[in-house]
């Protein structure tokens, strides 16, 4: 039934798309319509510039080799290999406008899991106060907010599993307040159901509650993109600070919806409250990218005498593009690589997880097509045992169109 009710409301929006548009065309039949394609797709716009709407297509192939998903356990390390070859991602994404250049409107499907991912509805009439509507990918983490098809690597560090709170469902304020110089910021603020994408009802009867403050330290918000394919003549920074308290029965989130971390398997509606909290640095000059993450985690059991774990976790990632430094440096050639470091729960000792990866991206047209070839090393400390080294090899073509 939730295959047929999503693949319903897909072939909707489709007809909704499209019905607009051919009724706005019906209107203005003595005007010509501009039809264009650019970096969102298919661009198709009215006379009147009231409506538009961009189509694109996404595709992602991987290769991996001895597994494709990062370790979550010990005993992930000891299974059979299981080299893949694999459509890691088809999507369809559809946005535009509509009646207003500032009503924007944006949804986003995935083929390969049958899933209406992002649905929502923007009205950004001014820069210092926006309104959006829906479910889309929760601004709290940079990593995450980033597009799959635009990360340096060819996914997200170990760090995106226990700290994402990825889609939700509700309603953000939003907006960059602009001053002159170093007097320029940004904000998000939202109350969302909590229960992740997907989730049409709550668990209980609270909400969560979500806040993020970005300092752009030399007067440039610099989005959530990775790589300095702009190539910035002068240096630019942000500087933010992001906040999440939510209670429910889950204590983690992804693309599926609400889950578990291990350990907080078996959950009743309303038993955990989660508050964490993020640091995140970004920087990008003359081909130079530079981002990091520093995370705090507290997962509080209501039904068992306000038990708390605490989470840690940090990140630090760089990429360079080279040949406006190196005469012999290939132009479409970028070196990018990370560190993640995890601990699951700071009270025990000897327990943290270590990731360590290299990649090079050859850009055939920047993000929407590209090949990225990365190599990763693994180190796990736990209770259970310890691993050092274990390796893993992917490439992974991703191209948009």
């Amino acid at each position: 039934m939730k295959y047929l009710l999503t693949k319903i409301t897909f072939i909707l929006l489709c007809c909704f798309s499209t019905i607009s548009l051919a009724q706005e065309k019906k209107k203005d039949s003595t005007k010509s319509w501009d039809i264009d394609y650019g970096t969102k797709g298919l661009e198709i716009t009215s006379p009147n510039n009231q409506y538009s709407i961009h189509v694109q297509s996404r595709f992602q192939f991987r290769f991996a080799t001895p597994n494709d998903q990062d370790p979550i356990t010990f005993d992930d390390y000891d299974g059979e290999s299981n080299t893949v070859f694999k459509i890691n991602r088809s999507r369809l994404k559809v946005g535009g406008h509509a009646y207003k250049t500032w009503l924007k409107y944006y949804w986003e499907y995935d083929f390969g899991s049958s899933n209406l991912l992002d649905f929502r509805v923007m009205i950004e009439r001014w820069k210092w106060l926006n309104l959006k509507v829906g479910q889309w990918k929760v601004e709290y983490s940079r990593e995450r907010r980033i597009s799959s098809g635009e990360q340096q690597l060819v996914d997200r560090s170990i760090l995106n599993r226990p700290f994402t709170i990825d889609r939700q469902q509700g309603i953000e304020l939003y907006g960059r307040l602009e001053g002159k110089g170093s007097l320029d910021f940004s904000y998000w603020i939202a109350a969302l159901t909590g229960t992740g994408r997907g989730n049409t009802f709550n668990d209980d009867n609270h909400l969560m509650y979500f806040g993020r403050f970005q300092w752009n330290v030399f007067g440039e918000d610099l989005g959530f993109e990775s790589s300095d394919l702009e190539f910035h003549e002068t240096p630019e920074a942000i500087i933010a600070v992001a906040g999440v308290t939510n209670r429910s029965a889950y204590t983690r989130f992804s693309s599926n919806g609400g889950g578990e971390m291990i350990g907080f398997e078996d959950s009743e509606n309303g038993q955990y409250r989660v508050n964490q909290i993020n640091l995140e640095t970004a920087f990008v000059y003359n081909g130079f990218s530079w981002q990091s993450e520093f995370h705090t985690k507290q997962i509080i059991d209501k039904f068992n005498n306000n038990a708390k774990t605490t989470l840690r976790g940090y990140y630090l990632q760089a990429g360079f593009l080279g040949h406006n430094t190196f005469k012999w440096w290939p132009k479409p050639l970028e070196i990018a690589t990370r560190y993640a470091h995890y601990v699951p729960d700071k009270e025990v000792i000897h327990n943290n997880e270590n990731e360590l990866s290299l990649a090079l991206n050859w850009f055939f047209k920047g993000h929407k097509n590209k090949l990225t070839m990365e190599f990763s090393r693994f180190d796990y400390e736990t209770i259970e045992g310890t691993l050092d080294n274990t390796s893993r090899f992917r490439i992974q073509w991703d191209i948009s169109f």
